[in-house]
């Protein structure tokens, strides 16, 4: 019998937990209606709090945040740190063999849809809203926040606004969207994909624990761990959500006149909502594969503008530059811990920050990376979901960030004078990407129609993340059925939309960001077990490989 199957009793066992488990009949048919209830309540609790009780809520969320920086903010680094070192132990170990599926089992997708379906759902509003405001933010030295902007660059003595500080900048920049991020996603979609296809369990958070519990993992433990990740997937989601709707109703308004305030931004909500809602509906081969292939396309398109428009021997040159600090740094970046009070601060607000985001994220895009990459060997996924998205990031970032700090460098006034450092330091983070297109394309025909794009990419991008995203919940409750019930991935499309309008009634970005960082501080704590039963199961699957090998050595005839 091959390793990587169950043992018949395990597999009807398993079966007969879920057969049990899920509603026969009515509203929550093929769900688990106590899980479903439960998410949903908690949800709309958050949801009325926030929306009744403003100025209670925006308190709480401060106090909430500053106590998790201030508490955890190390435990956040380490928990990274851990999670990229056992992704570099799987690719050079005797696992690395191993298929997410069956030993004869081969991918579902091909590389490009692959590639397209990772990058689409990872990460697109992020880059975009922050592709040019965060390098301009680090290469700023004012100190306008209470910190230093850039303490790296400041330790390295490129204190003034110049090459060197961009240099760093982008280094910077680099390290929040690199590899220890995807480590988190790697980590998460391999364990979930190993114990859904090769153990045959429950595509859900929950089954990751099987090597600690056994069955147990169908118990208040699984359903707790399990609802663990719908939360985090719904306030990481919403926080996207919230991002991407403040920068599209700024492209709006410069695009057709229309006020950027919070109205605008509910009316995006609406509409993107249902848009993701019917993307979802239509599955994973035809709605999200189509709108993630074509978001790559139009992406390709901008960034070529970006790129020949602009001064491309120096983006060229350091992007060169910042990547070869990156790769010489990471390491040492991932590991420092500040004792000064202004660089602790910058790393609770940039590093812990980007590190809860990942980790709040990971349930849904991990759940939705395994669900895609069936019949790959855990080496080629490692190696695949960890560098292959975070090589295009940097691309882009190196492009996108790269124009904005030349335009900074090199300004007609004088260095610092072009006006995207005002924007960024007056935290309108919103419009620092399209003043960045203006110095290329101006404001005229050619800058509204590059506009158009980048807005046109910011609702796509969404589109992907939240359509994967409520089908990644919809699985979750449904026991790891790929195919979950079509009446709940409308519902859950719905309370994204209102958790993502509550959070900008409430507060905006730093309602968003408290949220995602409350949702992954217990998401972090399932994550550690998850990435230790994956390796004890690995561990429990080799070594029954090496026995079967040495029996049938033994029964092997002599010539």
């Amino acid at each position: 019998m091959s390793s990587n199957q169950q043992r018949p009793d395990e597999e009807s066992s398993t079966s007969v937990f879920k057969a049990e488990m899920l509603a026969k009949t009515g509203l929550f048919k093929d769900m688990h209606k106590g899980m479903t209830i439960t998410s949903a309540v908690l949800v709309m609790a958050f949801v009325l709090f926030t929306s009744f009780n403003n100025e209670l809520a925006s308190a709480v969320f401060g106090a909430t945040r500053s106590w998790i920086e201030l508490t955890f903010g190390w435990y956040y680094m380490v928990t990274i740190v851990f999670l990229i070192a056992v992704c570099v132990y799987i690719v050079f170990s005797r696992h690395g063999s191993l298929r997410l599926g069956d030993d004869d089992s081969r991918p579902d997708f091909s590389n490009f849809a692959w590639f397209s379906m990772l990058f689409s759902a990872g990460i697109g509003i992020g880059i975009l809203f922050f592709g040019v405001a965060e390098p301009i933010f680090y290469l700023d030295n004012s100190g306008g926040f209470g910190y230093p902007n850039n303490p790296y660059a400041d330790m390295a003595g490129a204190t003034a606004l110049g090459h060197e500080r961009a240099v760093d900048a982008l280094r910077v920049t680099f390290f929040h969207w690199g590899l220890h991020g995807w480590a988190v996603y790697v980590i998460v979609g391999m364990s979930l994909a190993y114990f859904a296809y090769r153990k045959k369990l429950p595509l859900a958070l929950r089954s990751a624990l099987y090597p600690f519990i056994g069955d147990r993992i169908y118990g208040p433990i699984g359903h707790t761990v399990d609802i663990l990740g719908v939360l985090g997937c719904v306030f990481g989601v919403a926080t996207s959500l919230g991002l991407g709707v403040s920068q599209m109703s700024v492209g709006l308004e410069r695009l057709v006149g229309i006020d950027s305030g919070i109205t605008t931004q509910i009316v995006l909500i609406v509409l993107i909502s249902i848009i993701s809602i019917m993307s979802a509906l239509s599955g994973v081969n035809r709605g999200i594969k189509i709108i993630s292939q074509w978001n790559i396309i139009i992406s390709l398109a901008v960034i070529a503008f970006f790129l020949f428009a602009g001064p491309t021997t120096w983006l060229l040159s350091i992007f060169g530059e910042a990547l070869a600090d990156y790769a010489a740094n990471f390491v040492q970046m991932g590991l420092w811990f500040p004792e000064d009070e202004g660089p602790a601060k910058w790393q609770n607000g940039w590093t812990v920050f980007y590190w809860g985001w990942w980790i709040a994220w990971a349930p849904f895009i991990g759940l939705f990376i395994a669900r895609i990459s069936r019949g790959r060997t855990l080496r080629e996924f490692v190696i695949g979901v960890l560098l292959v998205p975070t090589i295009i990031i940097f691309i882009w970032l190196g492009i996108f960030g790269g124009t904005a700090l030349y335009q900074e460098l090199h300004a007609a006034g004088g260095v610092g004078t072009a006006g995207i450092i005002d924007e960024v330091m007056a935290w309108n983070l919103p419009a620092a990407l399209f003043a960045s297109a203006d110095g290329i394309a101006g404001t005229g025909a050619l800058g509204w129609i590059l506009s158009a794009l980048m807005v046109f990419l910011l609702m796509s991008w969404f589109v992907t993340s939240s359509d994967s995203s409520t089908l990644v919940l919809t699985t979750i409750l449904s026991f790891g059925n790929e195919e979950p019930p079509k009446t709940f991935r409308v519902f859950w499309g719905v309370m994204i939309g209102f958790v993502a309008a509550a959070l900008l009634i409430t507060g905006g970005l730093s309602a968003l960001q408290t949220a995602n960082m409350a949702a992954a501080l217990p998401l972090s704590i399932v994550i550690i077990i998850m990435t230790l039963g994956v390796l004890k199961s690995l561990i429990q699957d080799s070594r029954a490989v090496t026995e079967i090998d040495m029996t049938e050595k033994e029964f092997v005839p002599e010539n």
